[in-house]
């Protein structure tokens, strides 16, 4: 009797062993046939203000697609963009031109470096007071970015209005001091370039980037003047130089570069002009 259990005992365990056997070979199989699924790649970027954040929204989907996680952080002073990359707070930020990014690098001892060019915000003059510049008054008051590379172009787009003349060689990095012709002594005022829509109630004129323009509902075809097309304020893509040749910095980047991109810019912000 026992020896007939033990029979029994063991063609079950043969038994078992060999269903165990077929379900791990159907696994097997079934895994061999499913595309092995790479976790996405989490990038992280910080920006300002429109069209920026739009245009990073737009491209978020296409990003998904190729296994980037974008993740899209959203700044209220911009001048605190480049030190969250510089610390590793982001990875990459959208926001700013060459020249700005330059006199960052200079002033902080850092080396950032920008991969691609995406679009130019053309600096224009804006007046709650006058409807040309011809009729801007003697020692009218003028307000113009407080930071060294918005303010230079601010001073070249007044130049560029023929309200003043600089000093040859003053460049984008130009101060008041290089002014060595101010036929109406305008008075200029530098504020926080965030701040200056609001200065219009009080200044005759200020000079004011696209970007807090358009937050601040202003019309940028109705602006007095526009900074001329041969700027070389475009505005780029950031990075850390360890992640210039990161594949997920260069997807954003091409994705930034898209027809759909352009178009969109084109359709909806006629006063920003493609870089690409």
């Amino acid at each position: 009797m026992k020896k007939k259990l033990s029979l029994i005992l063991i063609a079950c365990l043969i038994l078992a062993l060999g269903l165990v056997a077929g379900c791990g070979g159907d696994n097997d199989k079934q895994e061999a046939g499913t595309p092995d699924k790479t976790p996405a790649t989490k990038l992280v970027v910080g920006a300002i203000g429109e069209p920026h954040t739009q245009m990073l929204k737009m491209v978020k989907p296409k990003l998904a697609e190729e296994g980037v996680d974008l993740v899209i952080k959203d700044f209220t002073d911009y001048s605190q963009l480049n030190p969250a990359l510089k610390d590793g707070q982001i990875d990459a930020n959208f926001f700013q031109h060459i020249p700005y990014l330059e006199d960052f690098n200079a002033e902080t001892n850092s080396d950032l470096v920008w991969t691609v060019k995406i679009h130019t915000e053309p600096m224009r003059i804006y007046s709650k007071k006058i409807d040309k510049l011809d009729k801007l008054p003697d020692k009218a008051m003028v307000g113009i970015p407080n930071d060294p590379s918005n303010s230079g172009r601010a001073l070249a787009v007044l130049q560029s209005a023929g309200l003043i003349k600089l000093k040859e060689g003053a460049g984008v990095t130009a101060t008041t001091r290089d002014i060595i012709e101010n036929p109406k002594k305008l008075d200029i005022k530098m504020a926080d370039a965030a701040t200056l829509p609001r200065v219009l109630e009080d200044a005759d004129i200020c000079c004011i980037n696209t970007n807090y323009a358009l937050d601040a509902k202003l019309d940028p075809m109705g602006a007095l003047f526009v900074e001329p097309g041969d700027s070389p304020f475009a505005n780029v893509l950031v990075v850390r130089p360890e992640d210039k040749d990161d594949p997920s910095i260069a997807k954003l980047g091409k994705a930034l570069q898209s027809d759909e991109i352009a178009k969109y810019l084109q359709e909806n912000y006629p006063a920003c002009v493609l870089a690409f």
